[in-house]
């Protein structure tokens, strides 16, 4: 199989894969580079479970083909805590809030909150929302997890 060499930022740090041509994003992040916290959900981009930051907007990884990350900044759900393990203010607003139930989707509604709040630092309810509608969970009805995201926003402030 015919492999590429792809060169991209990678939660801060550069980093090259070489990898099949064929491969996305999501396959590349989970197997070449054992980051397993996006999670591929549907494969189809439909679910959000993939869900990472590209060039700082949020992308279904599981769709995005990976010669297409050449020279572009990744940042996973691992790469957000700071360095010494503290959680990021998002991270902390889903586990004070209860935003987390099974976990499978909490990587990508995280990294779409993420998403959000850097382009829109107070957002509406109605603006949480629309983030997140590419995100789907079966576990928690979505209340505890817009709280999350407008707690969030003013941990940020």
């Amino acid at each position: 199989m015919k492999k590429v060499s792809v060169s991209f930022t990678l939660n801060g740090d550069p980093v090259t894969a070489d990898v099949p041509v064929t491969w996305t994003l999501l396959k590349t992040l989970r197997e070449y580079f054992e980051l397993t916290g996006a999670k591929e959900g549907c494969g189809v981009g439909e679910c959000g479970a993939c869900t990472v930051l590209v060039d700082g907007k949020a992308v279904n990884s599981c769709l995005y083909p990976i010669p297409e990350v050449e020279g572009r900044s990744v940042t996973t759900i691992e790469g957000i805590a700071e360095k010494d393990g503290t959680l990021h203010p998002i991270q902390k607003a889903f586990l004070e809030n209860n935003g987390v139930q099974c976990g499978f989707c909490t990587s990508g509604m995280i990294m779409s909150a993420k998403a959000l709040l850097d382009q829109n630092p107070d957002p509406s309810e109605e603006d949480i929302r629309k983030s997140i509608a590419g995100n789907f969970c079966r576990c928690t009805g979505y209340v505890q997890i817009v709280e999350s995201i407008q707690m969030a926003a003013k941990l940020k402030e």
